[in-house]
């Protein structure tokens, strides 16, 4: 996704349904045991559940939607029949506020200057259904790889297709923020069902943990995009060096920042395609500010509270661009401060904005020369098509072979979607539209 560590900026919640019932749990005093409910949003739940500790001073906490598993609790307190703990690593520093009926906890949580309800029942909430996942056994060949980046190793997954090839090849890019090397979102694991897809048309494929992640070496926040290009370049080198890789055909798939980081890529080394999926044609500044004003009229807020949240990120991207950095700093500090965010925490977030905030895709898009297939979603609120299609279409007008498309009732991810908003990506089944799953096996199956 572009910039998710980008929404501390503004107050987006994420939302979801609420999951399964009381266990039968006879009713008692204690809170110690496991606990599911939700976050009581307007109109929608956020789901979670607690694992109190037999002593009742510790715990941990689960929000799926948000890809939060087993963070611990703080400050767990329990008095007589009331409860209260927090999570002093989120920003806000969110508090809950619980009283004990049988079986069932009612309270608040407060967080940023509000109060929202949540309830919880004795029992676990029940595993996500996620229907496109692939499982094994796989009718192809898995590999654990790593190979070097510079002074950095990076760690991955290869799948091949049976035979002796040589097949062509598939870089993939993951989005924004620190990724794994199924771009894990709300549950959702995107780039292995691509990976699987792809595999299993012919093409091997390479999708990698990104720096700082799972086998990956190095840090992600604050590396320059044309690092970050070099790791994708690193990535191909791999594959072409494989005896069922054809070497001239190696291309790579961008999602999301990833769009920005594909074609950066293809000036740098030997591409022979690409494929950017939600990737933005306009500068990281633009994006922010428009995703960040849809993403607030979508959470609901009043057209007056959106405009003054737009025009703060406007001010903050305009510093940025300045190179008043300390002026920038100081901005998101005081946002921060009224919105009851670690106004450090949101300070140090400025400067892992800096690659994004400049960045001008403009220049890297013009100069392919490779076929690219572009696709958004349109009810996109991350990297709404409205903003970034036309741009890429002029753009890559000299490519040849390259196809733009936007797909009706899609989001950020390719799922079919409501109203488009991040909240809904959990609680959505689907992890990639059939229609675009086979649109780009058949894209690349020509183009390849």
């Amino acid at each position: 996704m572009v910039r998710r560590g980008a929404w501390a900026l503004v107050l987006v919640l994420g939302l979801a349904a609420c999951g399964a019932g009381p266990t039968g749990i006879p009713a008692g005093s204690s809170f110690a045991g496991d606990w599911q409910g939700a976050i009581e949003l307007p109109g929608q739940r956020l789901p979670f559940a607690l694992h109190i500790g037999e002593d009742q001073a510790s715990g941990t906490i689960d929000i799926p939607a948000q890809g939060t598993r087993g963070a611990p609790l703080d400050g767990v307190a329990v008095d007589g029949d009331t409860v209260r703990f927090g999570l002093s690593t989120v920003p806000g520093s969110p508090a809950f506020t619980g009283t004990l009926d049988g079986d069932a906890i009612s309270g608040t949580l407060t967080q940023g200057g509000q109060s929202l309800p949540f309830s919880l029942a004795r029992g676990t909430l029940p595993a996500q259904a996620r229907p496109q996942e692939p499982q094994p056994p796989y009718p192809y060949r898995t590999e654990d790889v790593t190979f070097p980046s510079g002074d950095v190793t990076l760690a991955g997954t290869v799948t091949a297709p049976p035979g002796p090839g040589p097949f062509p090849g598939v870089v993939m890019i993951t989005g924004s923020g620190a990724q794994d090397r199924d771009e894990t979102i709300a549950g959702h694991k995107p780039f292995l069902l691509l990976a699987d897809t792809l595999t299993r048309a012919g093409f091997v494929v390479l999708r990698t943990d990104d720096r700082g992640v799972g086998g990956s070496g190095g840090t992600l926040e604050g590396t320059p995009y044309d690092v970050l290009a070099d790791d994708a370049l690193a990535g191909a080198a791999l594959l072409r060096g494989r005896p069922d890789v054809d070497p001239a055909r190696v291309g790579l798939f961008g999602h999301s920042e990833g769009g920005y980081l594909a074609p950066l890529a293809a000036q740098r080394g030997d591409v022979a395609f690409a494929v950017l999926m939600a990737g933005p044609s306009v500068s990281g500044g633009d994006v922010l500010i428009e995703q960040n004003r849809l993403l607030l009229a979508a959470a609901g807020l009043p057209a007056d509270q959106v405009d003054a949240g737009v025009e703060n990120v406007r001010t903050l991207v305009a510093q940025v661009r300045a190179g008043d950095l300390d002026a920038a700093r100081q901005a998101a500090r005081d946002q921060a401060v009224a919105q009851g965010v670690d106004p450090q925490a949101a300070a140090a977030q400025v400067d892992s904005l800096v690659p994004f905030l400049t960045y001008d895709p403009q220049p890297a898009l013009r100069a392919l020369r490779i076929p690219t297939y572009a696709f958004f979603g349109a009810k996109d609120l991350q990297v709404p098509p409205a903003q970034s299609e036309g741009p890429m279409r002029a753009a890559l007008a000299r490519a040849p072979g390259s196809e733009v498309r936007t797909f009706p009732e899609l989001n950020h991810l390719m799922q079919p979607a409501q109203t488009g908003s991040p909240a809904e990506y959990a609680t959505i089944e689907t992890t990639i539209a059939p229609d675009v799953l086979e649109s780009v096996t058949r894209w690349l199956t020509t183009h390849a």
